[in-house]
């Protein structure tokens, strides 16, 4: 079952990226989700399956 992130929500996942920072702002949906951390601008392409397994908690802006 697919987990409910939206576009605009931002990720924490259980790795952080080099610079830092564990959380990630999701930019799009789909197949894959393209992310943006939050600590350096860096954005990537990651596919659905990685992503799912790689979030601790969603934030979701209110």
């Amino acid at each position: 079952m697919p987990m409910d992130i939206h576009v605009g929500d931002v990720l924490e996942l259980k790795k952080g990226h080099p610079c830092g920072s564990k959380c990630w702002k999701v930019l799009r949906v789909g197949m894959d989700f393209k992310l943006r951390c939050q600590g350096c601008g860096h954005e990537l392409m990651l596919p659905r399956s990685k992503a799912e397994k790689a979030v601790k908690v969603v934030h979701r802006p209110e």
